[in-house]
Protein backbone atom coordinates (compact mmCIF):
# COMPACT_ATOMS: atom_id res chain seq x y z
CA UNK A 1 0.00 0.00 0.00
CA UNK A 2 0.90 3.33 -0.40
CA UNK A 3 1.74 6.25 2.61
CA UNK A 4 -0.60 9.74 1.20
CA UNK A 5 -2.65 10.90 3.91
CA UNK A 6 -5.26 11.86 2.16
CA UNK A 7 -6.27 9.19 -0.46
CA UNK A 8 -10.18 8.83 -0.29
CA UNK A 9 -11.15 7.26 -3.65
CA UNK A 10 -14.77 9.48 -5.39
CA UNK A 11 -15.27 6.25 -6.70
CA UNK A 12 -16.74 3.52 -5.13
CA UNK A 13 -16.72 0.13 -6.37
CA UNK A 14 -19.84 -1.84 -4.03
CA UNK A 15 -23.44 -1.44 -4.49
CA UNK A 16 -25.29 -0.22 -1.81
CA UNK A 17 -26.69 -3.19 -0.20
CA UNK A 18 -23.16 -3.73 1.11
CA UNK A 19 -23.11 -0.23 2.77
CA UNK A 20 -26.28 -1.06 4.76
CA UNK A 21 -25.04 -4.10 6.14
CA UNK A 22 -23.65 -4.10 9.73
CA UNK A 23 -19.92 -3.02 10.24
CA UNK A 24 -19.12 -6.06 11.90
CA UNK A 25 -20.58 -7.65 8.69
CA UNK A 26 -18.30 -5.56 6.36
CA UNK A 27 -15.11 -6.50 8.22
CA UNK A 28 -15.89 -10.17 8.30
CA UNK A 29 -16.57 -10.07 4.51
CA UNK A 30 -13.14 -7.69 3.93
CA UNK A 31 -11.00 -10.26 5.77
CA UNK A 32 -12.42 -12.89 4.18
CA UNK A 33 -11.42 -11.22 1.14
CA UNK A 34 -8.26 -9.95 2.18
CA UNK A 35 -6.78 -13.56 2.66
CA UNK A 36 -8.00 -15.09 -0.25
CA UNK A 37 -6.80 -12.62 -2.66
CA UNK A 38 -3.47 -12.52 -0.47
CA UNK A 39 -3.07 -15.72 -0.67
CA UNK A 40 -3.91 -16.63 -4.20
CA UNK A 41 -3.73 -13.52 -5.86
CA UNK A 42 -6.60 -11.85 -8.05
CA UNK A 43 -6.34 -14.47 -11.11
CA UNK A 44 -6.89 -17.44 -8.58
CA UNK A 45 -8.74 -16.16 -5.94
CA UNK A 46 -12.40 -17.60 -5.73
CA UNK A 47 -15.13 -15.68 -4.99
CA UNK A 48 -17.34 -18.76 -3.41
CA UNK A 49 -14.61 -19.24 -0.94
CA UNK A 50 -14.51 -15.68 -0.05
CA UNK A 51 -18.51 -15.77 0.60
CA UNK A 52 -18.10 -19.33 2.45
CA UNK A 53 -15.91 -18.11 4.95
CA UNK A 54 -17.45 -15.26 5.36
CA UNK A 55 -20.45 -17.07 6.20
CA UNK A 56 -22.79 -15.67 3.64
CA UNK A 57 -24.48 -16.88 0.35
CA UNK A 58 -22.82 -16.35 -2.99
CA UNK A 59 -26.08 -14.63 -3.57
CA UNK A 60 -25.66 -12.37 -1.14
CA UNK A 61 -22.25 -11.82 -2.08
CA UNK A 62 -23.26 -10.48 -5.91
CA UNK A 63 -25.67 -8.35 -3.98
CA UNK A 64 -23.21 -6.58 -2.38
CA UNK A 65 -20.83 -6.71 -5.16
CA UNK A 66 -21.73 -6.75 -8.98
CA UNK A 67 -18.00 -8.93 -9.63
CA UNK A 68 -15.26 -10.55 -8.22
CA UNK A 69 -13.51 -7.40 -10.08
CA UNK A 70 -15.37 -5.03 -8.18
CA UNK A 71 -14.76 -6.59 -5.09
CA UNK A 72 -11.04 -6.62 -5.12
CA UNK A 73 -11.13 -3.27 -5.89
CA UNK A 74 -13.20 -2.73 -2.74
CA UNK A 75 -10.48 -4.55 -0.93
CA UNK A 76 -7.58 -1.84 -2.45
CA UNK A 77 -9.90 0.91 -0.70
CA UNK A 78 -10.40 -1.01 2.21
CA UNK A 79 -6.25 -0.98 2.69
CA UNK A 80 -6.39 2.31 2.13
CA UNK A 81 -8.58 3.43 4.53
CA UNK A 82 -6.92 1.56 7.23
CA UNK A 83 -3.72 3.00 5.90
CA UNK A 84 -5.18 6.04 6.38
CA UNK A 85 -6.13 5.27 10.15
CA UNK A 86 -2.46 4.46 11.28
CA UNK A 87 -1.61 8.05 9.21
CA UNK A 88 -4.19 9.80 11.60
CA UNK A 89 -2.16 8.81 14.59
CA UNK A 90 0.71 11.14 14.12
CA UNK A 91 0.93 14.53 13.38
CA UNK A 92 2.08 15.20 10.13
CA UNK A 93 1.67 19.31 10.23
CA UNK A 94 4.65 18.75 13.04
CA UNK A 95 8.65 19.03 12.40
CA UNK A 96 10.44 19.55 9.12
CA UNK A 97 10.78 17.34 6.56
CA UNK A 98 12.95 14.65 7.65
CA UNK A 99 11.03 14.50 11.07
CA UNK A 100 7.50 14.00 8.87
CA UNK A 101 9.58 10.94 6.59
CA UNK A 102 10.83 9.60 9.34
CA UNK A 103 7.19 9.52 11.16
CA UNK A 104 6.42 8.15 7.52
CA UNK A 105 9.34 5.06 7.76
CA UNK A 106 7.91 4.30 11.52
CA UNK A 107 3.94 3.68 10.19
CA UNK A 108 5.45 1.96 7.07
CA UNK A 109 6.82 -0.23 9.31
CA UNK A 110 3.94 -0.69 11.70
CA UNK A 111 1.35 -1.19 9.20
CA UNK A 112 3.14 -3.58 6.94
CA UNK A 113 4.17 -5.58 10.31
CA UNK A 114 0.53 -5.92 11.27
CA UNK A 115 -1.46 -5.85 7.67
CA UNK A 116 1.04 -8.03 4.97
CA UNK A 117 -1.51 -8.99 3.56
CA UNK A 118 -2.79 -5.80 2.28
CA UNK A 119 0.81 -4.83 0.81
CA UNK A 120 0.40 -8.30 -0.80
CA UNK A 121 -2.68 -7.46 -2.47
CA UNK A 122 -0.97 -4.19 -3.41
CA UNK A 123 1.78 -6.11 -5.46
CA UNK A 124 -0.52 -7.59 -7.00
CA UNK A 125 -2.63 -4.97 -8.43
CA UNK A 126 1.21 -3.38 -9.53
CA UNK A 127 1.46 -6.39 -11.86
CA UNK A 128 1.23 -5.81 -15.79
CA UNK A 129 -1.44 -8.75 -15.76
CA UNK A 130 -4.06 -6.38 -13.37
CA UNK A 131 -3.02 -2.86 -15.34
CA UNK A 132 -6.58 -2.89 -16.19
CA UNK A 133 -7.68 -2.52 -12.27
CA UNK A 134 -4.76 -0.71 -11.49
CA UNK A 135 -5.30 2.56 -13.65
CA UNK A 136 -8.28 3.09 -11.88
CA UNK A 137 -6.70 4.07 -8.58
CA UNK A 138 -2.75 4.92 -9.63
CA UNK A 139 -3.02 8.15 -10.83
CA UNK A 140 -5.22 9.40 -8.42
CA UNK A 141 -3.67 7.72 -5.17
CA UNK A 142 0.12 8.48 -6.48
CA UNK A 143 -0.83 11.84 -7.91
CA UNK A 144 -1.88 12.90 -3.93
CA UNK A 145 1.41 11.23 -2.92
CA UNK A 146 3.43 12.95 -4.91
CA UNK A 147 1.95 16.71 -4.69
CA UNK A 148 2.72 15.67 -0.86
CA UNK A 149 6.05 14.93 -1.05
CA UNK A 150 6.46 18.23 -3.50
CA UNK A 151 5.23 20.39 -1.12
CA UNK A 152 7.27 18.87 1.39
CA UNK A 153 10.58 19.71 -0.48
CA UNK A 154 9.13 23.06 -1.80
CA UNK A 155 8.82 24.08 1.95
CA UNK A 156 12.05 22.61 2.85
CA UNK A 157 14.31 24.64 0.31
CA UNK A 158 12.68 27.70 1.71
CA UNK A 159 13.89 26.85 4.83
CA UNK A 160 17.62 25.89 3.83
CA UNK A 161 17.04 22.56 4.92
CA UNK A 162 17.63 20.72 1.52
CA UNK A 163 19.81 21.82 -1.68
CA UNK A 164 18.26 24.05 -3.89
CA UNK A 165 18.74 22.29 -7.11
CA UNK A 166 17.48 19.29 -5.93
CA UNK A 167 14.67 18.29 -8.84
CA UNK A 168 11.21 17.94 -6.61
CA UNK A 169 10.27 15.29 -8.99
CA UNK A 170 12.48 13.23 -9.62
CA UNK A 171 13.55 13.22 -5.15
CA UNK A 172 9.68 12.60 -4.74
CA UNK A 173 9.90 9.54 -7.05
CA UNK A 174 13.19 8.32 -5.17
CA UNK A 175 11.65 9.04 -1.66
CA UNK A 176 8.72 7.26 -2.05
CA UNK A 177 10.43 4.20 -3.85
CA UNK A 178 12.38 4.01 -0.30
CA UNK A 179 9.13 3.53 1.45
CA UNK A 180 7.29 1.27 -1.02
CA UNK A 181 10.09 -1.27 -0.91
CA UNK A 182 10.40 -1.01 2.81
CA UNK A 183 6.21 -2.34 2.67
CA UNK A 184 7.39 -5.29 0.75
CA UNK A 185 9.90 -6.20 2.52
CA UNK A 186 7.95 -6.87 5.56
CA UNK A 187 5.12 -8.28 3.67
CA UNK A 188 6.61 -10.41 0.86
CA UNK A 189 8.96 -13.85 1.32
CA UNK A 190 10.83 -12.73 -1.51
CA UNK A 191 11.81 -9.24 -0.72
CA UNK A 192 12.21 -10.98 3.34
CA UNK A 193 14.95 -12.19 2.15
CA UNK A 194 15.90 -9.67 0.13
CA UNK A 195 16.08 -7.21 2.68
CA UNK A 196 17.78 -9.41 5.04
CA UNK A 197 20.93 -9.95 2.05
CA UNK A 198 21.36 -6.74 2.02
CA UNK A 199 20.55 -5.32 5.12
CA UNK A 200 21.71 -7.61 7.19
CA UNK A 201 20.32 -10.88 8.87
CA UNK A 202 18.76 -9.28 11.81
CA UNK A 203 17.30 -6.34 9.67
CA UNK A 204 13.37 -7.68 9.73
CA UNK A 205 13.80 -7.47 14.22
CA UNK A 206 15.88 -4.37 14.41
CA UNK A 207 13.54 -1.53 12.86
CA UNK A 208 15.76 1.18 14.60
CA UNK A 209 18.69 0.14 12.52
CA UNK A 210 16.48 0.71 9.50
CA UNK A 211 15.18 3.77 10.50
CA UNK A 212 18.17 5.56 11.52
CA UNK A 213 20.26 4.02 7.99
CA UNK A 214 17.47 5.51 5.77
CA UNK A 215 17.38 8.40 7.51
CA UNK A 216 21.07 8.92 7.42
CA UNK A 217 21.11 8.23 3.70
CA UNK A 218 17.92 10.57 2.80
CA UNK A 219 19.74 13.44 4.97
CA UNK A 220 22.93 12.99 3.00
CA UNK A 221 20.96 12.94 0.03
CA UNK A 222 18.66 15.94 0.68
CA UNK A 223 20.68 18.25 2.59
CA UNK A 224 22.99 20.93 1.22
CA UNK A 225 26.59 20.62 0.48
CA UNK A 226 28.69 21.50 2.75
CA UNK A 227 31.78 24.45 1.66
Amino acid sequence: MNHSSATSHSEKHCKDAFEKISPEKQKKIMEAAVAEFAGKGFSEANINVIAKNAGISIGSMYNYFESKENLFLTVVDYGYKELESALATVDLGKGDIFDKFEMLIRIAQKFSKQHPELNQIYLDLASQGLFHLSQKLSRQVESITAFFYRSLMDEAKRQGLIADDLDEYVTSFCLDNLLLLLQFSYSSEYYKERMKIFAGADALENDEKIVRGIMRFVRGALSPAKN
